[in-house]
């Protein structure tokens, strides 16, 4: 391809070394993350331009029989390449720098060439063949780097252990996703048949895999995070790779998970802390999901003991959100109006104005009478919160988030003979005139002043009846976000998991409570659910809960590459989880994931960030279910009765 390899005189400009020999793209691109050239000025240095883009292009070099050494390199310089075109066999002299944003340490340096000259051009109309991937090369499920190497892989605590390009060692990309991705670091490549894993971003980059083995493939065309059947560490879904914008400045597709794209054709580089491919032109949509989120099929039993729990997090509902009459909606049509609503994320009644206010009557009760308008006022639902201290919880400032109840009162009801708690107060496990374990405030937020929720929501537990007297109890949880978190594809390995610390002490102080109400009733039922802002496969953040509760999804049995109720980047995650302790789990159950927001057709299609889910449990120590039980078909909503433990992902 290249036929000119001279011999070049050794000069020196300003003191920088200059390479005597003519030096390849691969060698100065080397078999680790930062070049062996770094800082030095190489002369000579031949290739194909493949692309131009207004800050300089990418050359291609002869291949390398070594994997590890990518035969393209970034030319940078707005006016160094005026004059060249795409496929022109030039060479160049220039400067080997590893360029890396000043105001993103954390992002992998991206090798280039800079201070460009002497460019002479040797022939035009010349053809780099891209390398097609999942054929001449295909991205490694598994980690991202040797150095995600804990027991839960690249979501491990503790975070930041090493730094990657410090270690600098040699690439493996037959194992490690990071290493794969460097290794064709400005290479022209191909993703063929590629398909989105999630929304466009807010730069319009779209995550993708194409037509190679992925791992947590969904029903949908999602990716998801998830505990592998072998065992070990969850996926990082290395395969998948972003999007950029096209360097013909055509636009990509608006697209959204599932939906299938035309060959795409580009470069690969490194921008924003993770890899991409920067597209020739826009790819075409091929093919589009055809199926559509459908209402949960769970329905409340006739049974006093069979229940459905709703948990939504209805993102910032005000008392004038636009949204509140579509969750209402989402309340009665998709949720199928459940015994009780875990719901977080609401706002107090001057929604985002900060001053002061902290109640939240004015929203939750218009949430209420939509949601008894939609039903045509058969879902009546009382509601129950615990005012938080003004700007105490984080959040929007002003907004005063919180979590909320809502219950159906024909079905159940608060245990009576407590007061409700404040925002400082800690309600306790208590036993009352009868010998019966209540709470001492209930509803009551969980040891609101312990440190570990510092500028986060406290959770709040209740004690429930239903109508035949038997107790059980909840707790909704709002835990703390992953803000401050580094980019996966980021330096720091493994990567920064932001407030993982902060929600580990949140769940052990919710584990503590747990643990005393057992301790005076072994037997409890017992639901925790919420936005808990972590997945289960961190499972050092968890830990608290091993012993004491089960999640729904392993009580129901619902295959691990359909738990999700997020999605964020490439992967398809469930942050929000339903557990349940030892007694409720030894009477089974079923869980659904209502896909109405992840399958939406746009972000701003969505009504929340998040899918609710509705799970169906049985609360009495009886566990009589034949006439008038959960397999009995004649519901209190007149509704044929779901089957007992069915298993549905929607």
């Amino acid at each position: 391809m290249l036929s000119a390899r001279v011999l070049c005189s050794a000069l020196s400009l300003a003191g920088a070394p200059i390479a005597t020999w003519a030096i390849s793209v691969t060698e100065i691109q080397g078999n680790s993350f930062r070049s062996p050239y770094e800082g030095q000025t190489v002369n000579d240095v031949y290739g194909i331009l493949t692309a131009k883009d207004k800050y300089g292009g990418w050359i291609s070099d002869v291949p390398s029989s070594d994997p590890r050494e990518s035969n393209g390199i970034r030319i940078y310089g707005p006016h160094a390449l005026r004059g060249v075109s795409v496929g022109d066999d030039i060479s160049l002299t220039g400067r080997v720098a590893e360029y890396r944003a000043a105001n993103n340490p954390n992002d992998l340096s991206l090798t280039e060439l800079d201070l460009i000259r002497d460019i002479i051009v040797f022939s035009h109309d010349n053809h780099v063949a891209p390398v097609l991937l999942g054929e001449d090369r295909t991205p490694p499920k598994g980690q991202p780097s040797a150095y995600d190497d804990g027991p839960d892989g690249w979501l491990s605590v503790p975070n930041n252990v090493t730094r990657l390009e410090e270690e600098n060692e040699v690439l493996r990309p037959d194992l490690y996703g990071l290493d794969f991705w460097e290794s064709l670091e400005g290479q022209l490549v191909t993703v063929p048949s590629p398909v989105a894993a999630n929304f466009p971003d807010w730069f319009g980059a779209v995550w993708v895999y194409g037509a190679w083995p992925v791992a947590g493939l969904n029903s949908r065309g999602g990716l998801t995070v998830h505990f592998p059947e072998s065992g070990g560490a969850p996926d990082a879904h290395s395969g998948a790779i972003l999007i950029g914008r096209p360097l013909d400045d055509t636009k990509l597709p608006r697209a959204y998970m599932g939906m299938e794209m035309s060959d795409i054709t580009g470069v690969v580089t490194y921008q924003f802390g993770n890899y991409y491919v920067l597209p020739l032109t826009a790819p075409d949509i091929v093919s589009t999901p055809d199926e559509w989120p459908s209402p949960t099929t769970l329905l409340s039993g006739s049974s006093p003991c069979s229940l459905t729990i709703g948990d939504y997090n209805v993102e910032n509902m005000g008392p004038r959100s636009w949204h509140l009459p579509t969750i209402a909606d989402h309340i009665v049509s998709y949720l199928n109006a459940p015994d009780i609503v875990f719901l977080q994320e609401i706002q107090d009644d001057s929604g985002t104005k900060n001053d002061g206010t902290v109640s939240a009557d004015k929203t939750l009760s218009r949430l209420t009478a939509a949601i008894a308008r939609v039903s045509l006022y058969e879902a009546q639902y009382e509601y129950a919160y615990v005012a938080p201290e003004d700007n105490m919880d984080g959040g929007q400032p002003g907004g005063n988030i919180r979590v909320a109840y809502l219950w159906r009162p024909a079905k159940v009801s608060l245990v009576s003979g407590s007061p409700a708690g404040n925002a400082t107060e800690a309600t306790e496990p208590v036993l009352d005139e009868q010998g019966k374990v209540t709470l001492s405030f209930n509803p009551g937020r969980i040891d609101p002043i312990n440190t570990a929720w510092e500028e986060a929501r406290k959770p709040v537990a209740a004690a429930w009846q239903t109508n035949n007297g038997e107790r059980f109890y909840t707790v909704n949880v709002h835990y703390s976000s992953k803000r401050d978190s580094s980019s996966a594809q980021g330096d720091a390995r493994p990567p920064v998991n932001g407030k993982s610390e902060q929600r580990t002490a949140q769940v052990n102080v919710t584990a503590t409570f747990i643990s005393s109400l057992l301790d005076l009733d072994p037997t409890a039922h017992i639901i925790v659910g919420g936005d808990m802002n972590e997945f289960l496969q961190t499972r050092s953040v968890f830990a608290p809960f091993v012993g004491l509760l089960t999640d729904m999804n392993e009580v129901a049995g619902v295959p691990p590459s359909e738990r999700y109720t997020y999605v964020y980047e490439q992967h398809a995650q469930e942050i929000d989880h339903i557990l349940v302790s030892d007694a409720v789990k030894a009477k089974g159950g079923a869980v659904e994931h209502v896909h109405i927001n992840t399958w939406a057709t746009s972000k701003g299609a969505q009504t929340s960030d998040h899918d609710p889910t509705v799970a169906k449990v049985w609360v009495c120590a009886s566990e009589d279910r034949e006439v008038g039980s959960a397999h009995d078909s004649d519901s209190d909503q007149g509704i044929v009765q779901a089957p007992w433990n069915q298993i549905i992902v929607l």
